[in-house]
């Protein structure tokens, strides 16, 4: 048998890796944009008009919405002006006050303790509740407040009682002395000087009368004089004089000056002076106990004397 030899193709050459890199750097590479190249005229154009356009329209859509609220502002304004809100919210309430009233909520009485000075009319005038009002919208803080601002009143209390009534307490300012201010008004004050009413005066003739810039807070000495029977008896006002001291004015408008200091001192040398030495029962008219070691007098002559202390006068 014979043997056949098969001759095989050549097969082609190998590229080599310079060729391909010589293939590829040959390729055509894709160009980027031209640096500095302007867009055509028409585009620019374009652009322009569109940003124009919606300036346009952003400014009047702020315009349209500022232009709204305005005139919701004026629809509400002239709601107000003409009444038709005021009559809606009035109409509501009152169909809530009937509603109430006929539960059995509606206020029937208001009750009053403690008012001895203060007429029931002018309590009642502060409180401003009404018969038939809600007892649930009735506002007993500013009620109360109201009630406050009456000159007698030094403190109260407002109280819903359910289902219908409503109670105010009341507690009044104490008199305790008639002040009469510089400016010539005579007030009604409080131990600590409060001042309370300048009405009704005639009222009070039997409280300390006081004078003087700073003489409405007297109690310290008004209480003192009081635990002085001879003093007590003859005082007719207290003067303070300079916002420092106190003059005592007595019967017959003889006037008892009182040091700065130590003056509680002074009123007993004053009782011994008009108990043991009957000293108003001469024609003084100042005695002058402002020195620690004499006595001086004014006469109502005129005359002046003086006693050292321990000698009697």
């Amino acid at each position: 048998m014979r043997s056949v030899k098969i001759d095989r193709k050549a097969s082609q050459p190998r590229t080599t890796r310079a060729g391909r890199g010589n293939a590829r750097a040959s390729r055509p590479q894709p160009s980027g944009k031209p640096f500095g190249k302007r867009k055509p005229l028409a585009t620019n154009i374009v652009a322009r008009s569109f940003r124009a356009v919606r300036s346009w329209f952003a400014l009047h859509r702020l315009m349209f919405t500022l232009t709204a609220i305005f005139m919701a502002f004026v629809f509400i304004a002239a709601l107000f002006i003409g009444g038709t809100v005021g009559r809606t919210v009035h109409a509501v309430n009152t169909g809530i006050a009937a509603v109430v009233n006929d539960a059995g909520f509606g206020i029937a009485e208001v009750h009053l303790v403690g008012n001895k000075r203060t007429p029931t009319e002018s309590i009642m005038a502060a409180l401003d509740l009404h018969k038939g009002q809600p007892i649930f919208g009735a506002d007993v803080h500013a009620a109360r407040a109201r009630v406050m601002q009456l000159p007698w009143v030094a403190d109260a209390e407002v109280r819903r009682r359910y289902p219908n009534d409503i109670s105010a307490r009341i507690i009044e300012k104490l008199p305790y002395a008639l002040w009469q201010s510089p400016d010539g008004k005579v007030w009604v004050v409080e131990r600590d000087g409060g001042l309370i009413t300048t009405d009704g005066i005639a009222n009070f003739r039997n409280l300390p009368t006081l004078f003087g810039l700073g003489g409405a807070k007297a109690s310290d000495i008004v209480e003192a004089v009081a635990m002085h029977r001879a003093v007590s008896a003859r005082i007719k006002a207290y003067e303070r004089v300079g916002e420092r001291r106190w003059n005592l004015i007595l019967d017959d408008g003889v006037v008892v000056q009182l040091p700065e200091a130590n003056w509680a001192a002074e009123l007993d040398a004053l009782e011994h002076l008009i108990i043991d030495k009957g000293i108003l029962e001469r024609d003084v008219g100042v005695i002058d106990l402002r020195s620690p070691s004499q006595y001086f007098f004014v006469l109502k002559s005129g005359e002046k004397t003086n006693e050292p202390r321990g000698n009697g006068a």
